[in-house]
C-alpha cells in the first residue's frame, strides 16, 4: 500500500465514521472529505470542484424540480382518487398504497411521492379502522422499491449510470434498471402485502385519531386569574386531571424546570409543562381555568375562528436544527405553534427550547377556512386534514406531455437527460405549472452538495489506485467463491452501508470499487455496478438510512428497532431475487 492510498483510505474511513455518527449533516461531512483530499493533493487542483458541474449532479437537481411539477399538476392525486374501493381488505389496502407510491417514485423523487401518499394513508387508516403503523412502513419501503425501476427513480441510479461511462461507451439508459428493478419491486411489494406487514408492531400509536393522543405532546399551560386551581395544591390539580393528562414539570420564575411536589400551592400565572393531546382538551381547560401558551406567549388556541392543524417536519425543511422562534419569524402572522411531538421519546423541556428534527409533528394554529402557503414554504407536510390538490385535465395532461417529451428526447439521444429535463423545467415555468418562486425551493440542496463534494473524493480513490487495491483484496479473500457469490456479497455490503449513511454517498463510494472488482475478475463490470444500484436503494433496517423512513417514524409511531423486523426479511428477499436477475440481464 502506498502513502497516497493510505491517505485516501484514512479520509474515506473518517467520512464513513462521521456519516454513521450523525454528528454532522451529510453534506458537511462530504465537504470535510473534499477539503481533506484537496489538502492531501489526491485530486488535481482544477478538478477539486468539478463534481458540482458533473452531469449526475445537474440531473439530480433537475429531477427534483420536475418531480415537484408533476406532483403539483395533480398527476399522482388523480391516481389516488381511485384507491378507495380497493382498500376494503388489509392485503388490498397495503398493496394498492404501496404499489401506487412505488409507481410514482419510479418517475419522481421518492420523498415527494411519499409526501403525497402520506396523508392519504393516514386518512384511509382511520376510514378502515386500521393502525397507521400497518401502512406507513410499507409505504416508505415501497417508495424505495419503486426508485429501483428507472434511471431517474433515485439519485444512486443516476450516479451508477454516470460511472458506467468510465469503462463503456455510454451510461445506463432510462429503463436499463427495470430489467432487475421492476421484478424486485413487484416481488418486494407482494412480500410486504401478502404477509410481511404482520412483522410490524401494530400496537404503535400513530396517525390520525391515535397519533396525537395521550403523552405524545409536550405542551405548556398557564393558570388563569380566575382558575379554580388558584390557591390550591399541586395534588388537587393532579386529581382534577383526566387520565390522558400528566404533569411533566413546573416552570420557575427564572425559566428553569423542576418536578413539583404535591404540597406546593398554585398561583395565577403559574406555568406547567403537561404531557397531553391539546387538540381535544377544550372542555378540560375551560373547567380548570387553564390556557395553552404558544411560542409568542399568547394563549388563544381555542378562539372560535381558529383551528388546530398538524404537520410533519419534512426532510428538506429549513427549520431542521432550529427552534420555534425561527418558525414564528418566518411564518405568516395567522400561524402559531402550540406543541411538538417526537414519537418514541417525549420531548422534555419548554417549547421554545426545542430544536426541530425531521419527522417531528407540530401542532399549529391557523384561521379556519383559510389556505396558506406556509407548509410548502417551510418544508412542512400537513397531515390528514389536507385535501388532495387536483389539477385540471389540461394542466395534468400538459405536465405529463412535457415530462414524456423530455424522456423521449433523452432516450433517442437528441439531448442529454440533464438538458432534456432543464428544457422541461423552463416550459413548466413559462406555462405556469411551476411558479417561479418554487423553482429552487424543492431541490434537496444538502444532497446536491453531497454529490458535488463526494465525486472528487471517489476520484481520489481511483487516482491513487485505492479502489483497485480494495477490489483485489476482496477478490483474493473470496477467491474460491463463484462470481455470483461475490455479486451477492457486494449487494449485501452496499445494503448495510446504506442503512447508516446517505444512499447517494453509498453509491459514490461503492461504484468505483464494484467496477474494479469486475475488472479484477476479468468480467463484465455491469452486473457488479448493478448490484450496487440495487443495494443502495435498500435502506430497510433503520429509520436514518433514507429520508422516507425518517418521515414515517413519527406518524407511524415506530421505534428505531421496529424497522429491521420487516426490513431484514425484505432485504433477504431482494437479495435472493436480485442476484439471479442481475446475472440474467447483465451476463458476466
Amino acid at each position: 500500500m502506498t502513502f497516497e492510498q493510505g491517505l485516501s483510505f484514512g479520509i474515506l474511513a473518517l467520512a464513513l465514521v462521521l456519516f454513521a455518527s450523525g454528528k454532522f449533516r451529510h453534506d458537511i461531512v462530504a465537504l470535510i472529505a473534499l477539503v481533506a483530499v484537496s489538502l492531501a493533493g489526491l485530486v488535481e487542483r482544477d478538478q477539486i470542484l468539478s463534481g458540482f458541474g458533473h452531469p449526475a449532479v445537474i440531473t439530480v437537481a433537475a429531477v427534483l424540480v420536475v418531480s415537484e411539477a408533476l406532483r403539483s399538476s395533480g398527476l399522482v392525486d388523480v391516481i389516488v382518487q381511485r384507491v378507495g374501493p380497493l382498500t376494503k381488505t388489509t392485503v388490498g389496502h397495503i398493496a394498492v398504497l404501496t404499489g401506487i407510491v412505488a409507481l410514482a417514485s419510479s418517475f419522481m423523487n421518492n420523498v415527494g411521492a411519499l409526501a403525497v401518499m402520506l396523508p392519504v394513508a393516514l386518512a384511509t387508516a382511520v376510514e378502515r379502522d386500521r393502525p397507521p403503523a400497518m401502512l406507513l412502513m410499507p409505504l416508505a419501503f415501497g417508495s424505495m422499491l419503486g426508485g429501483m425501476i428507472t434511471l431517474i427513480g433515485t439519485p444512486p441510479n443516476i450516479i451508477i449510470a454516470s460511472f458506467r461511462r468510465s469503462y463503456a461507451d455510454e451510461a445506463f439508459g432510462m429503463f436499463d434498471f427495470a430489467w432487475v428493478g421492476l421484478p424486485v419491486a413487484v416481488i418486494g411489494i407482494l412480500f410486504i402485502a401478502l404477509g410481511g406487514w404482520r412483522l410490524i408492531p401494530r400496537e404503535r400509536k400513530g396517525g390520525a385519531a391515535e397519533m396525537f393522543s395521550l403523552e405524545e405532546y409536550i405542551i405548556e399551560v398557564r393558570v388563569k386569574e380566575k382558575s379554580p386551581l388558584v390557591d390550591k395544591r399541586v395534588a388537587h390539580m393532579k386529581s382534577a386531571m383526566r387520565e390522558d393528562v400528566a404533569i411533566a414539570a413546573r416552570v420557575r420564575d427564572d425559566g428553569e424546570l423542576y418536578e413539583p411536589e404535591n404540597w406546593q400551592p398554585i398561583a395565577a400565572g403559574d406555568l406547567f409543562i403537561l404531557r397531553a393531546d391539546p387538540a381535544d382538551l377544550t372542555e378540560f381547560f375551560d373547567k380548570q381555568g387553564l390556557e395553552l401558551v404558544a411560542t409568542d406567549g399568547s394563549g388563544d388556541a381555542h378562539k372560535p375562528n381558529l383551528k388546530l392543524v398538524e404537520a410533519i417536519i419534512g426532510p428538506n425543511s429549513p427549520l431542521i436544527g432550529f427552534g420555534p422562534r425561527t418558525l414564528m419569524r418566518r411564518a405568516p402572522d395567522d400561524f402559531n405553534l402550540f406543541a411538538v411531538a417526537r414519537q418514541g421519546q417525549p420531548i422534555g423541556g419548554r417549547l421554545h427550547n426545542v430544536r426541530f428534527q425531521t419527522g417531528d409533528v407540530l401542532l399549529l394554529q391557523t384561521h379556519d377556512g383559510e389556505e396558506s402557503s406556509f407548509p410548502s414554504e417551510l418544508g412542512l407536510l400537513p397531515l390528514p386534514e389536507r385535501g388532495l390538490r387536483l389539477g385540471g385535465p389540461r394542466r395534468l395532461g400538459t405536465a405529463f406531455s412535457i415530462f414524456a417529451g423530455a424522456i423521449l428526447l433523452s432516450m433517442t439521444g437528441m439531448l442529454p437527460l440533464a438538458v432534456a429535463f432543464l428544457a422541461a423545467i423552463v416550459l413548466y415555468v413559462v406555462i405556469g405549472i411551476l411558479p417561479l418562486r418554487d423553482l429552487y425551493r424543492h431541490i434537496d440542496w444538502p444532497v446536491i452538495v453531497l454529490l458535488g463534494a463526494m465525486i472528487p473524493v471517489g476520484q481520489a480513490l481511483q487516482n491513487t489506485g485505492a479502489d483497485v487495491l480494495i477490489a483485489k483484496s476482496i477478490v483474493a479473500t473470496a477467491g474460491t467463491f463463484p462470481p455470483w457469490a461475490i455479486i451477492a456479497l457486494l449487494l449485501v455490503v452496499t445494503m448495510l452501508i446504506t442503512d447508516v449513511i446517505n444512499n447517494a454517498a453509498t453509491a459514490l463510494i461503492m461504484a468505483p470499487i464494484s467496477i474494479a472488482i469486475g475488472q479484477a475478475l476479468g468480467a463484465n463490470p455491469d452486473p457488479f455496478l448493478m448490484a450496487v444500484a440495487i443495494g443502495a436503494s435498500c435502506s430497510f433496517l433503520t429509520p436514518i438510512g433514507h429520508q422516507s423512513n425518517t418521515l414515517v417514524m413519527g406518524p407511524g409511531g415506530y421505534k428505531f428497532s421496529d424497522y429491521w423486523r420487516l426490513g431484514l426479511p425484505l432485504e433477504i428477499v431482494v437479495t435472493l431475487v436480485a442476484v439471479p436477475l442481475i446475472l440474467f440481464a447483465w451476463p458476466l
